[in-house]
């Protein structure tokens, strides 16, 4: 049996336990498959509901992207501060196991999504950049008033979204189940040089 024939209980009525449905499905499949691999038919099959549904509530694929992938399950603000507050010289130790942390926790999934659609749907691109960059890592950096803050910010983003691409989209062993401390004890060091670090 399927995960998807597992999930089917018959056709939902449309109302809004239809529309959770559908956005739960969606968060799975554009996990698995990306924006490209995923279709409409196959997310509404997973949440076990007719795919008319799917234009319905969301008016396509296209919407329901926005709404299953592009709402974080977090608010980045929240996130900065946490980074905020601390010593700045522990800071990318700090970035590291928080960001194992939330990803952790919610399996990788929103990430993978946006990791798995980014070369196909411009709005992941643009969401990986909003929310990594502009609304947490800078917004950390601005804080310590550090030279070259957009450079700074950029480097670390291409850390974690490289450690994040192995981690919950390529999976490669063994940093794919390498725990939370031991992946801060390597990466962490990195991050902090690029933080405050001579990056000349």
């Amino acid at each position: 049996m399927t995960q998807g024939t597992a999930r089917r209980r018959g056709r939902r009525p449309g109302g809004t336990d239809t529309r959770a449905a559908l956005v739960d499905a969606a968060r799975e499949v554009f996990t698995e498959q990306g924006y490209d691999g995923a279709t409409v038919r196959s997310i509404a099959a997973r949440a076990g509901v007719d795919a008319a549904m799917v234009n319905h509530w969301f008016g396509g694929k296209e919407g329901l992207f926005a709404e299953a992938v592009l709402k974080l399950p977090f608010n980045p603000k929240d996130v900065a501060e946490r980074l905020i507050d601390g010593d700045p010289d522990e800071l990318g130790e700090r970035i590291v196991r928080t960001f194992i942390t939330i990803w952790d926790n919610t399996g990788g999934g929103v990430f993978a999504a946006l990791m798995r659609s980014i070369a196909s749907h411009d709005q992941a691109a643009h969401a990986l950049q909003d929310f990594l960059v502009k609304h947490i890592v800078e917004r950390v950096l601005r804080s310590l008033d550090l030279p070259d803050l957009e450079f700074r910010a950029t480097l670390i983003a291409t850390q974690l979204m490289g450690m994040g691409m192995v981690r919950y989209v390529a999976q490669f062993e063994p940093l794919a189940s390498t725990g939370a401390d031991a992946m801060v004890a390597a990466v962490g060091p990195t991050i902090q040089r690029y933080v405050n670090g001579d990056i000349t």
